[in-house]
């Protein structure tokens, strides 16, 4: 029996530790946070139960980033918490003192070390007592500011994290494939190229204050708010003054996952009192009372399987177990993906009638987490669901990873993400049309170019009858089409998905020629550099530019898609010249325009400019909390420069009708 446990116990390590090595280096994931779990806590009581503890063991060593660079040992461990999935342990732990509850990001840990003000250096986790230095990718992650107010030495712990926007927007630009956010943030930070790096949108999110010289403050929520007076955006938190197992639980229930708009796994528990914190032994890899993690109990339900689609979207058709309706946290559940080839042989995936057990991994995303018994077989599409080309499995060297492939490199399911971008808010704006309906259009053959969104009428009546529509929202999809024919030139163009064109390439584009100008410069274009004479361009997008529109496909549903718009040209002159010559830098939350984004729209569209940071050049700092201590407001009075409200900028530089009066949520970060 002994030597049973111990096999085992060398089979869990193995398996833990590979699925770890993906995690952390941003190769195909393994298994689920449900499995790791589960496996990691039978590793950890066979371990109890043996008295033994294996070499490699996760349970008393921190798993490690492999990002290549120069090391260097952390003046403070970064030790990893213990975790807990019941409301119980967590208010026994909390021991009657008030704590803070904040998100549990999902990215990669970086500590970041400021001296005299001045940015010091930037090091990853790593083995949490020595990570790489990659002070050089600094100006490339967001949320890293060059200087702080405090002239003190001060370290700080935070998550390098890319949210679901920009992780969906990079993916549609870059034609790359990532598994998810994370992946990315942790292979972007492996790049050399710091442009490379700030192109993927990596966001810095302070979680804790380490130390600081002359470090008297001992309430961890004191501490976080001297973070912001130093011009640092902190993760979200929350206290609980009196965290009864009550009042831990009401305070957790309204913590969603779906309203952040990062990835998280979890939520961190932190004492206030700092001090008492610090008095823990450490056990293993944790330190018993600097913090805790806490997961979701995952809700699994029992059911039969219907059949497995196979979904073809972006570059990997992907299965899809299709079952018998379960309840699962308060929805009704009848479809998981099953991401790939290898996870369904992994499972036992057969056929009709075979006995799954699924769950809402953190409450949000369906997963099959286990079969109970086979069924029948598990048989791999040699067509392609969409457009009928032959499939093709291709193996990730790295994980041994098997996904499906369609051989044709037009096939209208890889360019969802575009399909998606091109009727965004930012793109042509047509409500009522989700990345999930535009993929169950693709796969009916609706839709196979950005043309044919605009004959989606003459399938009304079919729409009006498909599961979560209706007549009603059916006709007010096809209002917001017909509404989407008069387009502005800079948002069709942003719409294309054109690689690396952004909102600011199509601006600058857009400056320096009109729409039919740039298309027939680009199509007729003898050099890819072309363009790379306009002010922020440069030569590759201007390459990337050129490469698109010389597609002969591309030409084709360009050409085909204005036969059914109407273009209305970038005017090349600002509408007015209320903000001239000036530069504004804008911080906090606005409450008269309806964003940040809109407020920076009107501010150019009077021939002004706006800044992220405050500098010598900056004319004024527009922030409703005109008396904050914030990083920007302390700048901004030390180099006199006058800090405005939002009312008082509609004063001076706009008009009432410029902004929208309504009420504005509070940022979650």
């Amino acid at each position: 029996m002994e030597n049973e446990k111990r096999q085992r116990m060398l089979q869990l390590i193995e398996e833990l530790n590979r699925a770890s090595d993906a995690y952390y280096n941003g190769m195909t994931e393994l298994m689920t946070d449900y499995e790791w779990d589960a496996r990691f806590d039978e590793l950890k009581q066979l371990e109890d139960e043996t008295g033994e503890k294996l070499p490699d063991s996760p349970t008393h060593r921190v798993s490690e980033d492999n990002i290549t660079g120069q090391k260097e040992a952390h003046e403070f461990a970064a030790l990893s918490l213990a975790k807990t999935k019941q409301v119980g342990e967590l208010a026994k732990w909390a021991e009657g003192r008030p704590i803070w509850i904040s998100w549990k990001l999902d990215g990669l840990t970086l500590v970041v070390t400021y001296d005299n003000g001045r940015l010091a250096k930037v090091v990853t986790r790593g083995n949490g007592h020595v990570g790489t230095n990659i002070t050089h990718l600094a100006r490339a992650i967001n949320g890293i500011p060059p200087t702080i107010p405090s002239t003190g030495h001060t370290v700080i712990r935070g998550e390098a994290v890319i949210s679901y926007d920009d992780f969906n927007r990079f993916l549609i630009e870059s034609g790359e494939d990532y598994a998810n956010p994370r992946n990315l943030a942790s292979g972007s930070l492996t790049l050399k190229d710091v442009d490379e790096v700030k192109r993927r949108n990596i966001q810095w999110i302070p979680f804790t204050l380490v130390n600081k010289d002359a470090d008297d403050i001992i309430s961890w929520g004191k501490r976080m708010d001297w973070l912001q007076s130093q011009g640092l955006n902190t993760v979200a938190h929350e206290l609980i003054a009196d965290p009864t197992a009550q009042h831990v639980e009401e305070v957790i229930g309204h913590w969603n996952p779906e309203q952040c708009p990062y990835p998280v796994d979890g939520l961190v528990v932190a004492y206030d009192d700092t001090a008492y914190a610090q008095t823990g032994s450490v056990t293993g890899h944790h330190a018993t009372r600097a913090g805790l993690a806490f997961k979701w109990q995952d809700e699994s339900a029992r059911t039969e399987l219907i059949q497995v689609e196979w979904s073809c979207a972006a570059s990997t058709i992907s299965p899809v177990a299709i079952f018998r309706p379960v309840e699962l946290e308060g929805t009704t559940v009848k479809r998981a993906s099953l991401c790939n080839i290898s996870e369904c042989e992994r499972l036992g995936i057969g056929g009709e009638g075979t006995r799954l057990q699924v769950i809402k991994a953190n409450k949000i995303i369906p997963k099959v987490i286990h079969v109970d018994e086979t069924v029948g077989t598990f048989s791999i599409p040699e067509e392609c669901p969409v457009c009928r080309h032959a499939t093709r499995i291709e193996i990730s060297g790295a994980s041994g990873t098997r996904t499906l492939h369609c051989t044709n490199a037009y096939c209208p399911a890889k360019q969802l993400k575009r399909f998606a971008r091109f009727v965004s808010k930012d793109g042509m704006d047509i409500d009522g049309i989700s990345e999930q309906t535009l993929s169950k259009f693709i796969n009916l053959g609706w839709i196979s170019e950005f043309a044919d969104i605009f004959d989606l009428q003459r399938h009304i009546h079919e729409i009006a009858t498909m599961d979560g529509f209706g007549q009603k929202s059916a006709s007010n999809m096809m209002r917001s089409i017909e509404k989407a024919r008069d387009v502005e030139a800079q948002k069709l163009l942003y719409a294309l998905t054109i690689p690396m064109c952004g909102h600011d390439v199509c601006k600058r584009l857009l400056t320096a020629y009109s729409l039919k100008e740039l298309i027939d410069a680009a199509v007729n274009a003898t050099e890819t550099d072309f363009f790379s004479h306009i002010q922020g361009i440069g030569p590759e997008k201007s390459a990337s530019f050129v490469r698109w529109f010389n597609s002969e496909e591309n030409a084709r549903q360009v050409e085909h898609l204005m036969e059914k718009i109407n273009v209305r040209e970038a005017s090349l002159q600002p509408a007015g010249q209320a903000c001239a010559g000036m530069t504004f830098v804008i911080t906090g939350d606005v409450h008269r325009y309806k964003n940040r984004n809109e407020l920076k729209a009107y501010i150019e569209s009077q021939g002004g400019r706006v800044a992220g940071s405050v500098s010598g050049s900056t004319s004024f700092l527009i922030n409703n909390d005109v008396t904050s201590a914030s990083g920007k407001n302390q700048k901004a009075q030390q180099l006199g420069i006058p800090i405005i409200s939002e009312d008082d900028f509609i004063g001076r530089f706009a008009s009432e009708t410029s902004a929208q009066s309504r009420p504005t949520e509070g940022s979650l970060f």
